[in-house]
């Protein structure tokens, strides 16, 4: 009698745990590169992207959402919850970012159940050596580095050029990259398991170099020649998030899905073909911003606030947040939402703003937002409504009242000195924070 009470006992608690594991939200991820302010259909582009529209309008469209001008930067701080420059990057990184032993997002959420996968673009470390699966990632595939040409998969011209790869592995592969990233993406999505997954979906699209299909520069013929390939390609990628969609809710897991979408920095308006091998240049304009300033690479809005929102059917409440928000906010809000806990105390820049995204409030506490540009040029701090921006090239310093101002047409420095000194004392205090995570590269 003892052995069958037994036996039921434990087998209550496996199926109890079971439910429990199969009750925590999955998490899909969907970072665009390059894409601009003015690119999206939901704010009145001309480029036809109803599956982002659609999720946007599902669930909750975050207006002043910032990231990093660059995109290397960007991804650092999706992964750590601290800005970049924490970890002494600020621009494009071939070289290993992160010091070993970091606790990524990726890595708090294998070791809370959850499967990791990450399919597109790496671009914190190039060589197999340092690739994504050494950082929490179980399984990683597209390019180790950064934007690929779409047809042949081959990066910059140099010792990086070849970086298609599959788990760290490189290899060599038939297809669009949109279309295989979007393939890998759907193969962690259908794929049968207890555990929930942390699918991580950085696309290539829409960097340079383009090679878009004729069926999708077809969707694109209404498009201006000189940016119908950035439009067809922006199109394709749309496409692919609506497969994510319509096989989430074939597999019933859409409505216990957070889906998390925003691009990595603002829009570019230059076009680096040239540099790929065995690439010729397609286009004259990539993404728009207007009416934000500048584009990327910049600390002005242009660069830094991009189209962003977060999506959870039937939890969430669809609506708009007007707080400015970072993506070092992610990692904390995921955290608390599923209970994953880090090993260690993070030193998190990012906030938890779980309460925020429930109630769809505009917060009544000014937020801090500090932005190290590229190398040491550039610096941005944001204080509430009040921006300062400073730029060693120009010796320049700025300042703007972004709720009168949210295109940075005035500068008010000489009105406001006073405003000047207290946001370059809170400029200096996050600037000595810098550099307090180093990676050692001395033996890579």
């Amino acid at each position: 009698m003892k052995s069958f009470y037994l036996f039921f006992s434990v087998l209550f608690i496996n199926i109890f745990s079971a439910n429990a594991e199969s009750q925590k939200p999955n998490i899909l991820i969907i970072v665009a590169d390059d894409m601009g302010w003015a690119d999206v259909g939901y704010h009145g582009s001309d480029i036809k992207t109803p599956n982002i529209d659609r999720l946007c309008k599902q669930g909750i469209e975050l207006d002043q959402f910032y990231v990093a001008p660059m995109c290397t930067p960007t991804r650092v701080s999706l992964l750590t919850g601290r800005y970049w420059s924490r970890f002494g990057n600020t621009k494009p990184s071939n070289e290993r970012v992160l010091p070993w032993g970091t606790e990524t997002l990726a890595s708090v959420f294998r070791d809370h159940g959850y499967r990791t996968a990450i399919s597109g673009k790496w671009h914190l470390g190039s060589s197999p050596k340092w690739g994504a699966r050494k950082f929490g990632f179980e399984t990683s595939y597209g390019s180790l580095a950064g934007g690929v040409n779409p047809i042949n998969h081959l990066y910059k011209k140099g010792i990086y050029s070849k970086t298609w790869h599959r788990n760290d592995e490189l290899i060599d592969e038939e297809g669009h990259a949109t279309d295989l990233i979007a393939n890998e993406a759907l193969r962690v999505i259908n794929e049968k398991s207890d555990k929930p997954f942390l699918l991580y979906v950085p696309f290539t699209a829409v960097h340079t170099p383009f090679d878009e299909p004729q069926k999708w520069l077809d969707s694109a013929a209404h498009i201006d020649k000189d940016r119908r390939q950035y439009a067809a390609c922006a199109q394709h990628m749309d496409d692919s998030i609506g497969q994510f969609v319509t096989a989430l809710k074939k597999n019933n897991k859409f409505e216990n899905t957070i889906i998390i979408f925003f691009s990595d920095n603002g829009g570019t308006n230059g076009d680096d073909s040239l540099n790929y091998p065995n690439t010729k240049k397609t286009t004259k304009v990539n993404g728009l911003n207007h009416p934000l300033r500048a584009w990327k690479t910049h600390v002005y809005e242009g660069g830094t606030r991009v189209p962003a929102f977060v999506t959870w059917k039937g939890t969430f409440k669809s609506g708009k947040t007007a707080s400015p928000l970072s993506v070092t906010d992610i990692m904390p809000t995921l955290c608390d939402l599923t209970g994953a806990k880090p090993k260690n105390e993070i030193k998190w820049d990012g906030l938890n703003i779980l309460n925020q995204l429930k109630s769809i409030q505009n917060s009544t506490k000014p937020r801090l937002l500090y932005c190290h540009g590229v190398a040491s040029k550039a610096f941005s701090l944001r204080y509430g409504n009040w921006k300062l921006v400073t730029q060693a090239k120009m010796k320049s310093i700025e300042l703007f009242n972004i709720a009168n101002d949210p295109y940075e047409k005035n500068n008010v420095a000489k009105q406001y000195p006073e405003k000047v000194q207290e946001l370059q004392k809170l400029l200096k205090i996050e600037q000595s924070k810098d550099n307090d995570d180093v990676p050692d590269r001395s033996k890579d």
